[in-house]
């Protein structure tokens, strides 16, 4: 029964990690530019974050199989559009949109169909296969995108997944679903204000790049007038509406509960300190991983020039590091705390970080990149091991879907954060760099003005290898060109290490967030309610 929900998790995992790692072919293909894929790529994680609660309970009306089922037939959909998309818009509706609708029903259903099926160190070991297969997934993600990409096409990806859904709808009937179904009404006014919430939370970092955080930078237009209500950028308007409107969202659901109506979700939940804890960690802990399968593509690939297959083999470090440590601290849990055993991967995260740091260079020093990769796999294989036990254990069995549905907000919620705020750190940082860099060139007045004014909306991130051609197109001289394509490398290798401390930053903080986890050994002690 597991090798069934560990195949459509492996599908859910593989999907990300191809997308990543054929960025740059990608944006060549549909004729786009890196900041439309990271807004695709933030966004098929926002879609399964904003409805994700909606999709868990959804699962306990429909039954958790049959959402499963529903879940994994409209995932093969958004994957077939996504296979044959003509352009940037067409890829957005399938794989941002369509693809995360999917997912919103699997994602869910996996997590509770383990806990109906297992327990005790059962379901200890369950979820640890879970966690393995979504390490496999990493693993072998960027290697068969990077293949097939070079060799073939990333639709092919696309396509293979058509299939795997499909043989994975047709196998679920072999899956047992224990769990009641319960006869609910969903408070449509409740979803509505968590979807919205957190896509205008999301959405304002996303374009903080462009925008402008506080003051207004390249603000949109209505009749030629910039968009920056009392002189604030939309940036800090859409967040801070988002904010109320998840302040709301809290205060409803517990209107609902006093007055004997089902929420979309226990707020009360939270207080349950490993669980909030738990949760916390998950999603910074995805935040991270997104934030840097973002970055060293665009390094590997707009930087130093290297093909989707190149960047899959240095990203492979990282790749089997997870699946063995997911292994080790499975090991672990039955000497270790959780706590401890997350305490230390979250160290060994922040150390995995200054050695990626240290690695940036104009010619990448491979063997300090290698070791912070694997040691950045090594960390987030052993977070991953101890954090779906640790939160589907501190709920009664009747609850795990719910919990499993948050996992998934937080999950999914970190990966869109991180994505948006790494990639807009990174965006903003290259065109800070690049107009300082330009500025104290030595450039002639004439040049400087040319570069200025095509930059003002904002720096693009480019092949620096292209950056010459594009210059001499745009009428400088030889000479200034290829000064300029040194600038723009310069900046850009300038822009990644900014890049690289947001993401050291979030791993320092997460070990705050991880002082409520359980300090007894996994499977000796169960306390289900420790209200903090």
């Amino acid at each position: 029964m597991v090798i069934i929900l560990g195949c459509a998790q492996f599908v859910m995992v593989l999907d990300g990690t191809v997308m990543n790692v054929s960025i740059s072919t990608v944006v060549k293909d549909l004729g786009t530019t890196v900041s439309a894929m990271q807004a695709a790529i933030t966004f098929y994680t926002l879609t399964m974050a904003a409805v994700m609660l909606l999709g868990a309970k959804l699962g306990d009306i429909w039954g958790r199989r049959r959402a499963f089922v529903i879940g994994a037939c409209v995932y093969g959909v958004g994957s077939l559009i996504t296979a044959l998309s003509p352009n940037i818009q067409v890829l957005f509706l399938g794989w941002s949109i369509i693809e995360g609708l999917g997912a919103v029903l699997v994602i869910p259903a996996i997590a509770a169909l383990v806990a109906d099926n297992y327990s005790g160190k059962d379901r200890i070991t369950a979820y640890a296969i879970i966690g393995a297969v979504s390490g496999a997934a990493v693993a072998a993600g960027p290697l068969i995108g990077g293949f097939i990409t070079t060799y073939l096409s990333w639709r092919f990806v696309f396509a293979g997944e058509v299939v795997i859904m499909a043989v994975v709808a047709i196998v679920a009937r072999f899956v047992n679903d224990a769990a009641v179904r319960q006869k609910v009404r969903i408070d449509v006014l409740s979803a509505l204000l968590s979807a919205v919430g957190l896509v205008l939370v999301v959405g304002g970092m996303l374009q903080s790049k462009t925008w402008g955080w506080i003051l207004p930078l390249s603000s949109p237009t209505i009749g030629g007038v910039p968009v920056a209500p009392l002189g604030v950028s939309l940036t800090a308007w859409f967040i801070a509406i988002g904010a109320v409107l998840l302040f709301l969202f809290v205060r409803r659901q517990q209107w609902l509960v006093a007055r004997d109506r089902p929420p979309l979700v226990h707020v009360s939940m939270f207080s349950i300190t490993r669980l909030r804890s738990g949760l916390s960690v998950l999603g910074a802990q995805y935040a991270v991983t997104a934030g840097l399968f973002f970055m060293v593509p665009v390094y590997l690939q707009m930087t130093l020039g290297l093909d989707a297959l190149e960047t899959g083999i240095r990203i492979f470090p990282l790749s089997i590091a997870i699946i063995i440590f997911s292994i080790v601290g499975t090991r672990l849990s039955r000497r270790w705390p959780p706590r401890r055993i997350v305490w230390v991967g979250q160290l060994v995260l922040v150390l995995s970080g200054f050695l990626l740091l240290a690695s940036v260079t104009a010619d990448l020093r491979s063997g300090l990149f290698a070791a912070g990769m694997f040691l950045t796999g090594s960390a987030l294989g052993l977070l991953a091991s101890q954090l779906g036990n640790v939160n589907m254990s501190s709920v009664s069995d009747k609850e795990t879907s719910e919990v499993g549905g948050l996992q998934g907000v937080f999950q999914n919620l970190g990966s869109s954060l991180g994505t948006a705020l790494i990639g807009s750190i990174l965006i903003g940082a290259l065109s800070s760099s690049f107009a300082s860099g330009v500025a104290t060139s030595g450039l002639s007045p004439t040049t400087v003005s040319i570069v200025q004014a095509k930059t003002q909306g904002g720096v693009a991130i480019v092949p620096s290898a292209s950056v010459d051609q594009i210059a001499t197109s745009a009428g400088l001289s030889s000479a200034d060109a290829q000064k300029l394509a040194g600038i723009y490398r310069d900046s850009q290798l300038a822009s990644l290490r900014v890049a690289f401390v947001g993401l050291i930053s979030i791993s320092l903080l997460s070990l705050v967030f991880a002082r409520g986890l359980p300090v007894e050994i996994s499977g000796r002690t169960r306390s289900k309610t420790t209200p903090s």
